[in-house]
């Protein structure tokens, strides 16, 4: 009864519905974008550190002006942040988990979004979402933070040789969408990201979205849930980013309390969730067998 309602309810959360991910078991042996021996499929496939890595990518997306303003003037996430989510989530899934079909449609139809996105920013500076060095400060802060809340929130870590594959994996995502000459490894990542510095800007476009992130609106059922897991989003953000946000550096005692809340959390929420999308990809892979992600 409890992994029903953990499943149903989370479930509902990103995607709306309580229904099983059936549109991810065909066609049969279709490998997808990645592959299931790929980092990608690796990584992606822990929901625990995938929502808390896509919430504090979302903090620093809105730390650059013209990122944000494309979201700003165009998209009702002020007004509904879990349809964003839902739609951020299921881009992802597609594209890591999806037949190839799926994953190019998603590529397709963001690509296409974009070419209409265009306009001013909050300093008067003109914007275009298919602008690629906007595309790769997205692409760069997202990637990061999955990553980062992976090696925090799962067992074992990824090596140093396995972190670079999967930003090289990533890689091909983000220049499909635009990007160009992206890094191909976690320092020369780290390094990219640490470039936009003296971009970023916290005004109040980006502290209106900063407040949003905390107080998700949710179920009272999962209210408790998003309330860590936003705790823990703030937590996984880079140590340079709490001056900017006239934050104090979270102390170590912060972080422990956090992160053994989380991972006690992710115990029965794992287990509610081992036949979501992951599983279902892997059962298209390999047929009725269930390769463990």
């Amino acid at each position: 009864m409890l992994e029903k309602f953990i499943r149903d309810h989370i479930r509902q959360l990103i995607s709306g519905s309580r229904n099983p991910p059936i549109a991810f078991l065909t066609p049969s042996g279709d490998r997808g974008l990645f592959g299931p021996d790929s980092m990608v499929w690796k990584v992606h496939a822990d929901f625990i550190s995938m929502i808390i890595g896509g919430l504090s990518s979302l903090t620093l997306q809105a730390l650059h002006p013209q990122a944000l303003a494309g979201v700003w003037d165009h998209s009702s996430f002020r007004q509904d942040l879990r349809g964003r989510l839902e739609r951020t989530a299921f881009f992802i899934a597609a594209t890591t988990y999806g037949s190839v079909l799926m994953a190019n449609s998603a590529i397709e139809r963001v690509n296409k979004i974009h070419q209409h996105i265009t306009g001013i920013d909050e300093f008067g500076k003109p914007y275009h979402a298919t602008d690629p060095h906007l595309l790769a400060w997205v692409h760069l802060t997202e990637t990061a933070s999955f990553l980062n809340a992976y090696q925090n929130y799962r067992t074992p870590k990824l090596n140093a040789a396995e972190q670079d594959q999967y930003f090289k994996e990533m890689k091909i995502l983000g220049e499909r969408l635009g990007a160009v000459n992206l890094p191909s490894t976690a320092k020369e990542s780290k390094e990219a990201i640490q470039s936009y510095l003296p971009e970023l800007y916290y005004g109040q476009r980006a502290q209106s979205v900063v407040k949003l992130l905390d107080q998700f609106p949710t179920h009272p059922a999962t209210k408790p849930f998003m309330k860590l897991i936003s705790k823990a989003g703030f937590l996984n953000l880079p140590d340079w980013t709490y001056p900017i946000l006239n934050e104090p550096t979270p102390s170590l005692a912060q972080r422990w309390a956090v992160t053994r809340s989380v991972k006690l959390l992710a115990i029965p929420v794992r287990e509610a969730l081992k036949d979501g999308v992951a599983a279902h990809a892997y059962r298209r892979v390999y047929g009725s067998h269930k390769r463990k992600a």
